[in-house]
């Protein structure tokens, strides 16, 4: 069913408030997490309501942390988390990180010990509001094999990046370092579909179009993105003193600890490179010459990264947002969680 923006985010809060979460926590999580459904990013969306609502009960999220900023340098700091909500702390820390950008003109700034964070374009997006360049990435628990090998290692690993421009254009990119995301690995075998052979890999590390027969995913482009996910790991957790690789808690193993996740925040002033004028003007130059570019054969448009999610959430703020009706259901009902997450595998399953 279709619902509106401000009423998802009610209902997620009411959720989240009801497992155990403080006010400003939920409010935090609520808004995040309709910023992702309403630029269609489902996956990131009221769908995990119940799974971190699910955690939060169990004691795997510390519902009342002290989170604490520690400057290490003029240009960067590190977040301690106490294995509080992973949208306060990187929140938190993207705050942090843009106060240092504007004052020394870059930041690096690192959260440790934390939970699952969302969409961290919306951190990067904090940045980019503030006229400032913001990246961001994270790791995930093992899902993906390593190019070449045949057991996951490392997971998917995303990384997002923002920037401002003259006019305002919402330029953000937001990627996982594997293939396809699980979801869509999921969605084909519920549908009884196969997938394509480069999405994952089976538990000898062949390819399969076999959605029941899926041991791992596989990373984009082969050793590259074999290397983003190395880059990753090595920035978010190696680099934090926190897991890292086939180390990283599972998401559902055991819900009542704490994931002792990292994340890293990078923030760039463009005004003490090019000039934050001059850079904005050239950034809106360069989308507007990609919207220029004709089309290829069954594309409509070129667009930049960012681009249709805000169209998205443009129509979906005025239309509302679809969502499915058991998922509203679940946020109306004074049920908390179904206890269906603790103890399984890194698929749910």
């Amino acid at each position: 069913m279709k619902i509106s923006r401000d009423e998802l985010k009610d209902l997620m809060k009411n959720k989240l408030l009801s497992a155990g979460l403080k006010e400003s926590d939920a409010e935090i999580a609520s808004q995040i997490l309709v910023y992702s459904d309403s630029r269609g990013w489902h996956s990131h969306g009221a769908v995990r309501v119940e799974y971190y609502s699910e955690r939060i009960f169990k004691g795997g999220i510390n519902t009342n942390p002290n989170i604490e900023f520690t400057q290490t340098g003029p240009c960067s700091g590190m977040v301690e988390g106490e294995n509080g909500l992973g949208f306060t702390i990187a929140k938190f820390g993207m705050e942090k990180a843009i106060d240092l950008a504007k004052e020394n003109g870059v930041a690096i700034v690192g959260m440790k010990h934390m939970s699952h964070s969302g969409s961290i374009g919306y951190y990067t997006e904090m940045a980019r509001d503030q006229g400032l360049i913001g990246i961001s990435m994270c790791q995930s628990d093992p899902m993906a094999v390593p190019y070449g090998g045949s057991q996951p290692y490392y997971g998917t690993n995303p990384i997002a990046i923002s920037a401002p421009s003259k006019y305002g254009e919402s330029m953000m990119f937001d990627m996982a370092t594997t293939v396809q995301a699980w979801g869509k690995v999921l969605d084909k075998k519920s549908k009884g579909q196969s997938i394509p052979s480069d999405w994952a890999v089976d538990e000898e590390g062949r390819p399969t179009t076999d959605p029941h027969q899926v041991n791992a995913l596989v990373p984009i482009a082969g050793p590259k993105g074999y290397g983003l996910m190395m880059m990753v790991d090595i920035l978010s957790g190696l680099l934090l003193g926190v897991p890292f690789g086939a180390g990283v808690s599972s998401m559902y193993q055991d819900l009542s600890k704490g994931r002792d996740l990292g994340q890293l925040h990078i923030v760039i002033d463009p005004e003490r490179f090019v000039g934050a004028e001059k850079f904005k003007e050239d950034m809106s130059t360069s989308l507007r010459e990609l919207n220029e570019i004709a089309p290829a054969p069954g594309f409509d448009q070129v667009y930049y990264p960012g681009q249709r999610g805000k169209l998205r959430e443009e129509k979906s703020n005025k239309e509302g947002i679809e969502i499915p009706d058991e998922i509203i259901e679940y946020l109306k009902s004074d049920k908390i969680h179904f206890d269906r997450y603790d103890g399984k595998n890194r698929f749910a399953e």
